[in-house]
């Protein structure tokens, strides 16, 4: 039986990293595909909600135990997110104010995602 979110611990930054470098995880909530993040080395991350566009960005966690992301098309907003493992999948719940469903990792691979490349001309 799963424990109630309140209960579970989060995934410090180290655990997250170990969990997620190297991988391509995909997003879902509602039992509705998401989004999907490639972590790299140095806590590089690419983002993308599926549409072929895609984001470059970083991670860095806090002493709270929140993995905040900064993208290249917003680097003063962080989006910052408690990660939980529940039975070797993730689990986000999102943590910068405003309320929305968790993400649930629906796939995980060591793929990389499709990034089509920038659009040229009118």
């Amino acid at each position: 039986m799963a424990l109630p979110a309140a209960a579970q611990e989060r995934l410090t930054g180290d655990a997250f990293d170990a969990f997620t470098r190297g991988q391509t995880f995909y997003y879902g909530y509602d039992a509705e595909p998401y989004g999907a993040e490639e972590y790299l080395e140095d806590r590089r991350v690419r983002w993308s909600f599926l549409d072929g566009q895609c984001k470059e960005g970083y991670w860095y966690d806090t002493p709270e135990r929140l993995i905040c992301f900064v993208y290249e098309d917003r680097p003063d907003s962080p989006q910052c997110w408690a990660f939980f493992n529940e039975s070797g999948k993730l689990r986000a719940t999102f943590e910068n104010g405003a309320q929305a469903a968790p993400l649930y990792q629906i796939e995980r691979t060591e793929e990389p995602m499709l990034c089509l490349g920038p659009q040229i001309g009118v």
